[in-house]
């Protein structure tokens, strides 16, 4: 099947990826853009992988204020200072901060839930699973459902990121660790709220 160039220009600005892998991934695909998407995430989280171990001792410090009532900061870092200084890298951090504004995280991944919610949190969904009289063999699987859930509320990285719901805020980092090639972390953030 023959991609045409405005094909492959759509893929590469949904993916930031280069023209031959997005040319490579729609051959694959038969030309379906969402497709050959899930395609290079997948390629790509190889190579993000790879990327995941390498220090991040570089970075910004972003901010973001809604309506004077919510007010963001947050540290995002990456490899290097030229990276910092990238646009793309601006924007990133930027758009991170307006998500924690918007979707208010507790924490930034799942390994960061402490202990204390973690049994909490378990003990109410399997009082509630409980409740619905379902069989004891059940109840384990009902609770897990219910735990994934609550990490995609809780924490940062698994929330549904506010500007493309279809990704996952680890995801729409991936998208920039692809296009930038560093490693790229989140660090720590803090947000505020009037009257809180």
């Amino acid at each position: 099947m023959a991609i045409s160039a405005e094909l492959v220009k759509e893929l590469r600005e949904k993916t930031g990826v280069g023209f031959m892998e997005c040319k490579s991934a729609l051959q694959e695909s038969n030309g379906d853009v969402e497709e050959a998407v899930t395609i290079l995430r997948k390629r790509g989280l190889s190579s993000l992988a790879k990327k995941s171990g390498r220090e991040t001792k570089d970075g910004l410090i972003g901010a973001y204020i809604h309506n004077g009532k919510i007010g963001v900061m947050v540290e995002v870092n990456c490899e290097t200072d030229f990276v910092a200084r990238n646009p793309d890298f601006q924007t990133l951090v930027k758009d991170i901060a307006m998500h924690i504004a918007a979707s208010d995280p507790r924490f930034i991944r799942k390994e960061d839930v402490t202990e204390n919610v973690l049994a909490k949190e378990r003990e109410i969904y399997t009082e509630q699973a409980r409740a619905t009289g379902k069989p004891e063999n059940v109840l384990e699987k009902i609770v897990e459902g219910r735990m994934s859930k609550y990490y995609a509320e809780a924490c940062l990285l698994e929330q549904p990121f506010v500007k493309d719901p279809t990704l996952s805020v680890r995801d729409y980092i991936a998208t920039y660790i692809q296009k930038i090639g560093e490693n790229i972390q989140v660090r720590r953030f803090i947000r505020y709220k009037l009257g809180e």
